[in-house]
């Protein structure tokens, strides 16, 4: 087993796990950039006095569409393999 960090957080993977979390990373890669660009331009579209408040809460609800694309994926990737969800 090898153990990941993630954070605070430290998982420890079987061999089939860590292939598994690879794959849904490599799917994850270009949909995050492109979200990642977007939140990014979204606070830089922000004068200084707008960046807290209403655009912190439009920011969280991108991250909120970005935890929801993790979840989608491993659910897909999960599937192909035919892991029950």
């Amino acid at each position: 087993m090898r153990k990941q960090r993630s954070g605070t957080a430290a998982a420890e993977l079987t061999q089939e796990q860590e292939e598994l979390a690879q794959r849904i990373y490599q799917r994850l890669q270009a949909k995050m950039n492109e979200q990642l660009l977007a939140m990014a331009r979204l606070m830089a579209a922000k004068a200084d006095h707008e960046i807290f408040g209403k655009g912190e809460f439009e920011l969280r609800d991108k991250l909120n569409q970005v935890g929801a694309t993790i979840v989608a994926e491993a659910a897909n990737e999960r599937s192909k393999k035919g892991v029950p969800r």
